[in-house]
């Protein structure tokens, strides 16, 4: 295989930074090109914590200051892309300039979900995807304010645990009953729900049906209004945070093969042989043609930038770990790994009459995926389990008492 010698990464976030990162690391001596709209490269998590209750200064959010960009070659673009010749692979910019490409990496990530409802595109509502979205739901996260979220998923829940802690009211929104069941397990994913209303966050299990302004606030209904028996949440604002739509609007005019996401072989290669696919809008097409859950987790984003990465080069794969995430609120923090959305055992360990660690096996007892409260050490001994193929014994899972690192080995 030939090697590029011009790469274009459309997209800046992790995904794309990393690749950038990975392919330096492997010697890489073509020139890289990154575009993005919001310039620098930064981290996106602390959005919903630490940048937004001031802990985190805006300089720390970046993955990189500017010297490396110049000390790695790698050109930082901002601006917009318009377009990508499929047949060339000109990539086309609003300012009206275009760059050459022998090959081009889509990391173009997602914006946040709205919802298709009567006022649900009301200017005043909002949403926490960039730095900039920080910086306006910061105003009202004071004391005497107060903000409705829909949806109460990691950010929404996230958002919650910063704006209680601010000294804002808080009402939570959210159809389902146990929000994290899929990730977490319903034990762990339980107990971290009702921290919400012990840190006095109100919490409604309904569906919004619209959204209004009334004297310069802002009218939450749900289940059907208050003419069908349904209940209004007036607040100052609302953050609207029920997940993101992959941007994959580029893809899609380039031809390239989807299927609620861009499709992937396991070289985050698309349909099109010079065209990568990285990030949040990738979605794996296995070589028998099923297809893989997409993910939008933070490690999974550095992971397919470094496979593109190598496999750009011509190398060996990387083998990754189970896949890892994790979420902070009301000062605990927590983690999961593997994947808990298949049907197996749950196992739960407890610490002090709390659920502290849960383990999902299969039939056959190896493990599937774990969630943990403050159990980082707990975390990792149980990916080297999910990635040996190990089967614990149960008891002693359950067990406090037994070191899980003991297990692991």
């Amino acid at each position: 295989m030939s090697i590029p010698e011009n790469l274009v990464i459309v997209g800046g976030g992790l995904a794309g930074f990393s690749m950038a990162q990975e392919l330096r690391k492997r010697g890489f001596g073509g020139a890289i090109t990154i575009v993005d709209p919001e310039g620098l490269p930064y981290d996106r998590p602390p959005l919903s914590k630490e940048y937004l209750d001031g802990r985190q200064p805006a300089d720390k959010l970046p993955f990189s200051d500017e010297s490396w960009f110049t000390e790695n070659n790698v050109t930082l673009v901002t601006d917009t892309v318009t377009a990508i010749d499929p047949d060339t692979l000109e990539v086309s910019l609003a300012s009206g300039t275009t760059l050459p490409a022998d090959e081009v990496v889509l990391a173009t990530g997602g914006h946040a979900r709205s919802l298709p409802i009567p006022g649900g595109d009301l200017p005043g509502l909002r949403y926490l995807r960039t730095k900039a979205d920080a910086d306006a739901l910061r105003e009202v996260l004071v004391p005497g304010k107060h903000l409705a979220i829909i949806g109460a998923g990691l950010i929404g829940a996230e958002v919650a645990s910063t704006a209680v802690h601010a000294g804002a009211e808080v009402t939570l929104i959210d159809p389902v009953p146990i929000p994290g069941v899929a990730g977490m397990g319903e034990t762990i994913a339980l107990h971290l729900h009702k921290l919400h209303e012990a840190h006095g966050v109100h919490t409604l299990v309904a569906q919004t049906t619209a959204f209004a302004e009334r004297d310069g606030k802002f009218v939450v209904e749900v289940d059907g209004g208050p003419d069908e028996g349904g209940t209004e949440v007036v607040a100052d604002a609302v953050l609207v945070a029920i997940g993101i739509i992959p941007d994959i609007h580029l893809a899609r005019d380039m031809g390239l093969d989807m299927d609620r996401g861009v499709l992937v072989d396991e070289s985050q290669r698309t349909s099109h042989p010079k065209v990568y696919a990285i990030g949040d809008i990738a979605r794996l097409r296995h070589a028998d043609g099923t297809l893989g859950v997409r993910h939008e987790h933070w490690e999974s984003a550095t992971h397919s930038g470094q496979t593109a990465a190598a496999a750009l080069l011509g190398q060996d794969l990387p083998v990754h770990p189970a896949p890892w995430m994790w979420t902070d609120r009301y000062g605990l923090h927590v983690e999961a790994v593997g994947t808990m959305r298949e049907e197996g055992e749950l196992v739960v360990r407890y610490r002090d009459g709390v659920p502290a660690i849960a383990v999902m096996l299969a039939g056959d007892g190896h493990v599937l995926g774990a969630a943990a409260i403050d159990g980082g050490n707990a975390i990792r001994a149980i990916r080297r389990m999910i990635d040996r193929g190990i089967i614990p014994d149960r008891e002693k899972l359950a067990d406090p008492t037994v070191d899980l690192k003991k297990l692991a080995r």
